[in-house]
């Protein structure tokens, strides 16, 4: 395993990198040769001769139903068909041709050599191209065969190509933009969440927002002709900046890489053998340049290295409205110091603000801490005091129970007892018993109203001085248009309704960005320049970059920035986002049925943030290019309890 054996586990399922090999009826030379030798960790091969017609098989009846010639099961062991052989079904089937003939034998040998990948256990096939622009009866055949399978996965063929007005090598003049091609087919594949891209990587790449597309597709393989690669001034293979970059990428996503063909270097023979003399491999260099591009790719932060469990994994959000949030949770939070860092830059300014020099001695800010959890902001609060040298007072209020134990451990431990009085109550219900000057919050969630934020605060400005300051000031919601097959797949699995109506939080991995993200709703405190309505509503409009070709949407990626205090900001827009903080996920508001756009047509989206009186919940759709049914209506789905 040249490339596992020295990458980061991180990137555990990219490690492995595979070769294509033609038909061989000696399967263990044929893995000896490529693994043992080559030090491939599988090989890419086809299960039977491919010289094997139906049609060509003389006699009736039983005869013909034999399997066509392939070697025995025997010759592995089972745990070496699973680990080491990835089948490859016959490249010549052609299930949409107008000849009858071919037509029904490709049928019959797909069905065969599916079968018997299904005996011997292999991980998975590789299934050809489509040919020609009509696939209705290859999808139609490979839906069947997908109903009926467990273990096995299936692999698409699908060149990457894309004309974007130039000219491209492709398989089939027809073919201008291979995604239209797989999307057309897995859309035609209802049982499709056992279905799988692998992306022939051509010398050509199309443009970079067409690349971006596959980021969020069920791409698993990238198949590497020798013919891509360049050749360095050493004579070994190499590819382009733009390739590496590909190859990167795939290998962040869990893409494995194949290397396919015939070498095309002309090494010298000393170069290509070992120490020992030995012939080496014919396509090592190749294998050599794919683990050298996976070793130098940096080692991921340690918080990404945390998040990875969350990666594509959807989370019901917190209601900590609602419920008490559990230490655990709270602890979670606490560790993002990037956070109350911002927090604190926030508090300093609004008390330099409040207080002039000249009477930092004589007067004392009231600040409020609503929503105090186990004192982190109320920790903050008195360190920016401390590093302005203001006085402070402060009110800490918090409703649940088991943090305010925390707390009064917190303060007498700290020795603030003369400065920090805690509030044992729900911040809607407090009758304070004089204003405060400053009143500080985090109750801002992923979408940055989602955790009643506006509710919470608009109630809790009766206790603020009509000139005082609240923290955060602002915030704002963004969506952005995003390709999720995995988020998809996974929320389609429950086969209900109700999931298709929910927003998920969710650590974003395997996603293409479609478009750039747009604001959806505002609000400012103190004073709300309009009171919270029982319906806020927006309309958006995306456009797709022109060189980008068509996509799926799955759903809307949601996210948030808010100003703290005039110029601190907090959020995780990503053209904003606050660095190196991670106390917030984005959200994932899926469509039950993905929508097709092109560059050309644009993606009108609704949103509705919708109060009820016992609960606020979010109502999304899409009305261009083509309708989708109401997300959430009537609040059907819950959101947050009020």
């Amino acid at each position: 395993m040249p490339l596992g054996e020295r990458g980061g586990w991180e990137r555990s399922e990219s490690r492995y990198c595979g070769v294509e090999t033609d038909f061989s009826d000696d399967v263990p030379s044929l893995l000896s040769f490529h693994i043992s030798t080559g030090g491939f960790d599988y090989v890419l091969a086809p299960l039977m001769n491919p010289s094997y017609r139906p049609s060509l098989v003389e006699g009736n009846g039983l005869d013909t139903k034999v399997l066509p010639v392939s070697g025995s099961d025997l010759v592995l062991a089972p745990s070496q068909w699973s680990s080491h052989v990835v089948g490859k079904i016959s490249s010549w089937i052609d299930l949409d041709s107008e000849d009858e003939v071919l037509r029904l034998d490709s049928e019959t040998t797909l069905k065969q050599e599916i079968a018997w990948a299904t005996h011997l256990s292999v991980q998975a096939c590789l299934l050809p191209t489509p040919k020609g622009t009509s696939c209705a009866n290859y999808a139609r055949c490979v839906n069947q065969i997908l109903q009926g399978l467990t273990n096995l996965q299936l692999w698409l063929r699908i060149p990457l190509v894309k004309s974007d007005g130039d000219s491209m090598d492709a398989t089939s003049e027809d073919l201008n933009d291979s995604w239209e091609l797989w999307n057309t087919f897995r859309l035609l594949c209802e049982h499709d969440t056992k279905l799988s891209v692998a992306l022939d990587v051509q010398s050509t790449l199309p443009s970079e927002s067409s690349l971006g597309r596959w980021m969020g597709e069920s791409v698993r393989a990238a198949i590497i002709s020798t013919d891509s690669f360049l050749t360095n001034t050493r004579g070994y293979p190499c590819l382009s900046k733009r390739h590496q970059k590909l190859i990167s990428g795939f290998f962040d996503h869990a893409v494995q890489v194949v290397v396919s063909g015939k070498p095309v270097h002309n090494l010298t023979k000393a170069s290509d053998s070992n120490a020992e003399g030995t012939q080496k491999h014919p396509l090592r260099s190749y294998l050599d340049y794919v683990a050298y591009l996976f070793q130098k790719m940096e080692a991921l932060p340690e918080q990404e290295r945390i998040e990875l469990g969350y990666r594509d994994f959807l989370q019901a959000p917190l209601q900590p409205l609602m419920d008490n949030l559990e230490a655990q949770t709270y602890e979670t939070f606490e560790r993002d110091s990037i956070k109350y860092i911002q927090y604190q830059r926030a508090v300093a300014k609004a008390l330099v603000d409040r207080v002039p020099d000249e009477k930092a001695s004589e007067l004392t800010t009231v600040l409020m801490v609503v929503g105090a959890g186990r004192g982190p902001l109320v920790r903050a609060s008195l360190q920016a005091a401390e590093e302005t040298e203001r006085k402070l007072k402060v009110y800490a209020v918090e409703k649940n129970p088991n943090a305010v134990v925390t707390l009064h451990n917190l303060v007498k431990l700290e020795g603030w007892e003369d400065i920090v009085t805690i509030i044992s109550c729900d911040m809607r219900f407090w009758s304070a018993p004089e204003k405060a000057d400053i009143l500080v919050s985090e109750l801002l969630g992923s979408f940055g109203d989602n955790e009643l934020s506006p509710e919470c605060l608009d109630g809790a400005q009766r206790f603020l001085k009509p000139d005082g300051i609240s923290i955060p000031s602002s915030y704002t919601s963004f969506i952005q248009p995003v390709t999720a097959s995995k988020l998809y797949n996974d929320i389609k699995a429950h086969k209900d309704l109700a999931h298709f109506e929910t927003a998920y939080v969710v650590k974003l991995h395997s996603v293409a960005k479609l478009a750039p993200s747009q604001s959806v709703f505002t609000f400012t405190h103190p004073n709300l320049a309009t009171k919270i309505n029982n319906q806020r509503y927006k309309k958006l409009h995306f456009n797709l970059p022109s060189d980008a070709g068509s996509a799926l949407v799955h759903g809307f990626a949601g996210y948030f920035d808010s100003v703290l205090y005039k110029d601190v900001h907090l959020g995780i827009e990503p053209t904003t986002a606050t660095p190196n903080m991670f106390s917030w996920f984005p959200i994932f508001f899926p469509l039950r049925k993905p929508v097709e756009v092109h560059p050309d047509s644009p993606l009108e989206v609704h949103f509705w943030r919708c109060c009820g009186s016992s609960k606020v919940w979010y109502e999304w759709s899409v009305s261009l290019p083509t309708p989708s049914p109401m997300h959430n209506t009537n609040g059907r789905s819950y959101w947050v309890g009020l």
